[in-house]
C-alpha cells in the first residue's frame, strides 16, 4: 500500500531523493568548504557579539587539539552541558573533528540525572569529557564527579565569556549572570574554556580517521517511560538529515539568517544549528527562549529569514505586542516541530507573519530527527506534519497486530531509511523492540495519512485514552477544544474510571488565554467549555473533568509535559 511512496508526487518541483554518495561522508568533511569560502561572514550573533566563521573554525580546531592532547581518542564522548551560547557550537565541531562523539546534556538536569547520563555514556569504557557552566560545576558537578569513573576531563565556561569585559563585570555585579567557583577535582583535569583552551592549544585542522558509519552523536530521549535512552546517530544519519533539510527548503548557501529557540541539547535544535553551519548562514543564538522581548530585539537587529521553534514559543511570541507590531516582510519559512500546534494558533501566527510561511514537520531523536515535512513552496496543509522526507519509507500499522492500516485510518508511524538511528546505547533489547527485522523504526506516534500522503499526528500510543472500548486520540481533541476562546494551552490525559475497570475518564488541563474575559464563575466556564466540546466531538471524546491551572507544565524544550500532569 505504501510501497510506491505515492506521496512523492506532492513534493515541490525539483525535489528528489539524495544520491547515496552525497551523504556517504562525515559532518566534519561536509562543512569544510564553508570555512574556506566565507571566513569573514558572521556565523553567530550572541548578545551583541558577532562571531565569524573564521573564528568559529579556529576555536573548534583548538578544542579538537585540546581533546587529543588530553588523551581523547576516536569514539570517546564529550557531554555538552550548556545553554545556546557560542561555546556549544564550537564544542560540537571540535568534538567531531577530533573523532569523538557529541552528547547534549541539558543544563536543566539535576545532579543525579547528569550522573546517570555520563555513567551510561561511559558504560562501554569510553573516556568522558564534560563541558559545563561554572555555576553548574559548583552546584552539581563537584557533588557527583567522584561517582563517574570514566569522567576524565571537565571544561568550564560562563554564559558571559564571549562578552566584553565590562559587560561581564556588570552582569556579575548585578547578578544577571549565574556564576560558581571552579575548584580542582581529584583525578580529573579541569580547564577553563577561554583561559586554557583558547590560549594553550593549536588552531590547525586535525585529521582523524572517521567514516560515515562512525557514531557522531548520542542524544538522549526524554525518558517518558523508564530511564532516558541514548540514541546512537552515525555521521551518515546526521549528514543525510542536514543535506535533506537544505534540499527540501531550497536554502541557498550564504544567503540566510536563522533564529531558533530550540535548545542545542535537543536533537531538533542541534540539527537546525548544524544545518545553518553547513549552509553558511548567520544564526542568532537565544540562550533564554522564554525571554520574548530579547527575541524581538534580535529579530529587529538581524532580520532573520527563517525561524525554528516549538509551538509553545510561538504561542508566547503571539502574546508579545512587540512581535505582533513587527514588520515580518523579510521573514520566510517558519518551522514548527517537536509538539502539536493547535490549528487556531497556526492561523493566528500566519495572520501576523504572512500566509503560507508556517511549516510543520515531524521527527524524533531516533530519526536524526526529521522524518516528514510540509512542502516549502507548494501546497501545505495546516494541522498536518507534511509528507515523508527524502529517501524515507513510511508505513502506518495497527499498534496491536502490526498490520498495515488503510489510508485514512489511524496507525503507528514506522520509518525506514538512512535517517534511522543505529540503536540505543547499552540497550540491545530496547533497540530490538524499536527497530523491526525489516529496518522500520516504530515511533510510538499514531497518525492518519490522507490520500495525498500528508500525515496528521493524533496521539502517542501511550497517550491514547480508552473510553468504553473507544480510542480517544488526545491531540485531535486538544486541537478541537483549543478553538474555544478561553483556551490558551491545554492537555488531555486519561484517568482510571473507578466505576468501569479497564476504561478511562477524559480529563482536560487548561491554561486560560490571557486575552480572555468571562463574567461567570470558574464552574460556569468549565461548563461552557464542555458544552463547546459536545458540539464538536463525539460523546466519548468530551472531557468529563476540567481543571483550570495557572501554567501548563512544559519540558526543557517547551513540549507540554503530560508526565507531570499524571503524577
Amino acid at each position: 500500500m505504501y510501497a510506491d511512496r505515492f506521496w512523492k508526487k506532492n513534493w515541490d518541483a525539483g525535489v528528489e531523493d539524495l544520491e547515496a554518495h552525497e551523504f556517504e561522508t562525515t559532518f566534519a568533511k561536509l562543512i569544510e568548504p564553508i570555512f574556506k569560502d566565507m571566513p569573514e561572514k558572521t556565523a553567530m550573533g550572541y548578545l551583541g557579539v558577532d562571531v565569524s566563521f573564521g573564528e568559529l573554525d579556529k576555536r573548534a580546531n583548538q578544542f579538537a587539539d585540546m581533546l587529543i592532547k588530553n588523551g581523547f581518542e576516536k569514539g570517546d564522548v564529550v557531554g555538552i552541558n550548556l545553554p545556546n551560547i557560542p561555546q556549544y557550537v564550537i564544542t560540537v565541531i571540535g568534538t567531531l573533528r577530533a573523532g569523538c562523539i557529541v552528547s547534549g546534556v541539558s543544563p536543566l538536569l539535576s545532579a543525579e540525572q547528569i550522573k546517570y547520563q555520563l555513567n551510561d555514556l561511559g558504560g562501554t569504557g569510553k573516556k568522558i569529557a564534560l563541558v559545563t557552566l561554572d555555576a553548574i560545576f559548583a552546584g552539581h558537578i563537584v557533588k557527583i564527579a567522584g561517582d563517574i569513573p570514566q569522567l576524565k576531563l571537565v571544561v568550564t565556561t560562563s554564559v558571559a565569556s564571549f562578552l566584553p569585559k565590562i559587560k561581564q563585570f556588570l552582569g556579575k555585579l548585578l547578578k544577571k549572570i549565574p556564576t560558581g567557583k571552579v575548584t580542582p577535582l581529584p583525578g580529573i583535569t579541569v580547564l577553563d574554556y577561554h583561559k586554557n583552551v583558547f590560549r594553550d592549544y593549536a588552531d590547525a585542522l586535525v585529521d582523524t580517521d572517521l567514516t560515515p558509519d562512525d557514531i557522531g552523536w548520542i542524544q538522549y530521549t526524554g525518558g517518558t517511560t523508564g530511564d532516558p535512552k541514548g540514541a546512537m546517530l552515525s555521521h551518515r544519519n546526521g549528514c543525510h538529515n542536514v543535506l535533506s533539510i537544505g534540499r527540501w527548503l531550497g536554502w541557498a548557501k550564504g544567503e540566510g539568517v536563522l533564529l531558533s529557540g530550540f535548545p542545542f541539547f535537543h536533537i531538533a535544535g542541534l540539527t537546525v544549528c548544524e544545518s545553518a553551519i553547513f549552509m553558511g548562514w548567520t544564526q542568532v543564538l537565544v540562550p533564554n527562549p522564554r525571554d520574548t522581548d530579547h527575541i524581538c530585539a534580535e529579530m529587529e537587529k538581524y532580520k532573520p529569514t527563517n525561524m525554528a521553534n516549538v509551538p509553545s514559543l510561538y504561542q508566547m511570541l503571539l502574546e508579545n505586542p512587540k512581535f505582533k507590531a513587527m514588520d515580518h516582510t523579510t521573514l520566510g519559512t517558519v518551522i514548527s516541530a517537536a509538539a502539536p500546534f493547535p490549528k487556531e494558533s497556526q492561523m493566528e501566527l500566519e495572520d501576523i507573519i504572512g500566509e503560507g510561511k508556517l511549516l510543520e514537520l515531524y521527527g524524533m531523536t531516533e530519526t536524526s530527527p526529521v522524518a516528514t515535512m510540509n512542502p516549502s513552496k507548494g501546497k501545505k496543509k495546516l494541522g498536518t506534519v507534511g509528507l515523508p522526507f527524502l529517501n524515507t519509507d513510511i508505513k502506518l500499522v495497527d499498534p496491536g497486530s502490526g498490520e498495515e492500516v488503510p489510508v485514512g485510518e489511524p496507525g503507528e508511524i514506522c520509518v525506514k531509511g538512512p535517517l534511522v538511528m543505529q540503536g540505543y546505547l547499552n540497550k540491545p533489547e530496547a533497540t530490538r523492540d524499536a527497530i523491526d527485522e525489516d529496518g522500520y523504526m516504530h515511533t510510538g506516534d499514531v497518525a492518519i495519512m490522507d490520500e495525498d500522503g500528508f500525515l496528521k499526528i493524533v496521539d502517542r500510543t501511550k497517550d491514547m485514552i480508552i473510553v468504553g472500548g473507544f480510542k480517544v486520540f488526545s491531540s485531535k481533541v486538544e486541537d478541537v477544544i483549543s478553538d474555544h476562546p478561553a483556551v490558551g494551552l491545554m492537555a488531555l490525559i486519561g484517568e482510571p474510571n473507578p466505576d468501569r475497570p479497564g476504561s478511562e475518564i477524559v480529563k482536560a488541563y487548561i491554561q486560560k488565554s490571557p486575552d480572555f474575559t468571562f463574567d461567570g464563575t470558574e464552574d460556569d466556564l468549565k461548563a461552557d467549555i464542555i458544552k463547546f466540546a459536545k458540539e464538536k466531538c463525539s460523546p466519548y471524546e468530551v472531557p468529563k473533568r476540567i481543571e483550570l491551572i495557572d501554567e501548563i507544565p512544559l519540558t526543557a524544550v517547551g513540549k507540554i509535559d503530560k508526565k507531570v500532569l499524571r503524577t
